[in-house]
């Protein structure tokens, strides 16, 4: 199925349509939602609620930034595909169009028993339910020798924001014929295809200014997503350029030293001119405080993305283990209107509606050479399944490649306006 502006958002009007509810008067005062975070989860799960409660619950949503850097497309940033200011968006039309309380602090913890966050600047916002969708954390000391007092050195870029424009600079500024080197996340982590897109659009950065330049990708699994489509792609574009060392040869063990800019691998030493570290990755910091995950994800039910620790709570995307989706901005918007008609439900009487869940992701490899994989999904008791699946084909003509990068423009255009629009 082919998805732009469009049709993406004439298809969540539509669901819009079916979720919206007539404004119900209420004896006692207004229930409260409070949203934490304010990505392709949280802004969708707050605008949603306030829209199509029809102004019958009061949201509040928490986001430390006034402007929000999309994650997703930062590497077509880094491959020069976008300008970085493409990539950021601000909350003020959700305050002014749909009377969300958009409050721009740190949420530094939940009291379950008096239903309240607390904030960095101090005082709380009380809830009736409360969203998180605070997206990911990093596990400390997953990669030795690396910390985030190193982020400088060795860049994550796993958060969007001003590590990608840091992590496209030391590219730009590496030596002829240098090293660039990547160290991946080991299941799970947010965007499964986005480590190998990220190699993909250094090497297209690098094909165009430092064609001597080499890659080397050190990598914890023993395989990936798109993984086919990446390495045909790689050795297409960029033949002799990308290495890619597994865990059949010591992908697995690793150490990085940022000051010497050294890479150890299974006990032997790479000098490298850039070195991204992408570390294991944990729900967001909040989800731990609220003392609702299991030590590293939340787990949720597949029903509604209630936890299953204390249901008055809902965790969306990156922080949620809810099964099968992965964790993807595309996911985080599905979950969040799944979510937000279930509180709307809870909250004012109206009808809850079967969740339905859908996930695409794609992925640049070069100017023009896109390719996707996706699945629809339904809930269950075990939790989310998927139904149905494609992805693009080793093969595929220019033409169809082409067709799915135009693509993927019009589904980001398309999510942004629904998340902010």
């Amino acid at each position: 199925m082919s998805i732009n502006r469009r049709t993406f958002l004439s298809t969540a009007a539509a669901v819009s349509a079916t979720l919206a509810t007539p404004m119900i008067a209420r004896a006692q005062s207004m229930p409260r939602v409070v949203v934490v975070g304010g990505g392709a989860g949280g802004a969708t799960a707050a605008k949603y609620i306030a829209r199509d409660s029809n102004g019958a619950i009061d949201v509040t949503l928490i986001e430390p930034t006034r402007s929000y850097y999309t994650c997703f497309f930062s590497n077509l940033y880094i491959g020069g595909f976008y300008e970085f200011d493409d990539l950021g968006h601000t909350y003020g039309n959700l305050a002014s169009s749909y009377g969300i309380n958009v409050v721009h602090d740190w949420a530094t913890g939940v009291d379950r028993d008096a239903k309240t966050v607390s904030l960095a600047g101090g005082g709380s916002v009380p809830y009736d339910r409360l969203v998180l969708s605070p997206g990911i954390d990093f596990v400390e000391d997953s990669v030795p020798g690396w910390s985030l007092a190193a982020q400088g050195k060795m860049p994550h870029a796993y958060k969007g924001g001003t590590q990608a424009q840091l992590l496209k600079a030391q590219v730009a500024a590496m030596p002829e014929g240098g090293t660039f080197a990547m160290v991946a996340p080991p299941n799970p982590y947010r965007c499964p295809p986005g480590p190998y897109e990220r190699i993909s659009m250094v090497a297209h950065m690098l094909k165009n200014t430092n064609p001597t330049a080499k890659i080397l990708l050190v990598d914890p699994k023993e395989s990936f997503s798109k993984q086919g489509l990446f390495e045909d792609g790689w050795q297409r574009h960029y033949p002799g350029m990308i290495t890619r060392i597994g865990p059949d040869f010591g992908g697995d063990i690793v150490e990085v030293d940022p000051d010497a800019m050294t890479v150890s691998i299974d006990g032997v030493v790479e000098n490298v001119d850039v070195c991204n570290v992408i570390p294991a990755q944990q729900a967001g910091l909040i989800a731990q405080a609220a003392d609702i995950t299991d030590g590293n994800w939340a787990p949720v039910s597949a029903y509604d993305m209630s936890s299953k620790i204390d249901p008055e709570i809902h965790v969306l995307g990156d922080s949620a283990a809810q099964g099968a989706m992965p964790k993807s901005g595309f996911s985080a918007n599905s979950q969040a209107k799944v979510c937000a008609n279930a509180v709307i439900a809870a909250l004012t009487d109206a009808r809850a509606f079967p969740p339905r869940y859908a996930n695409t992701c794609w992925s640049l490899i070069e100017t023009d050479d896109g390719v996707k994989v996706g699945a629809t999904y339904e809930a269950s008791d075990e939790g989310i399944v998927s139904t149905s699946s494609f992805i693009s084909e080793v093969g595929e003509t220019p033409e169809t490649r082409a067709e799915t990068y135009r693509e993927s423009l019009g589904w980001y255009d398309a999510i942004v306006e629904d998340m902010f629009g």
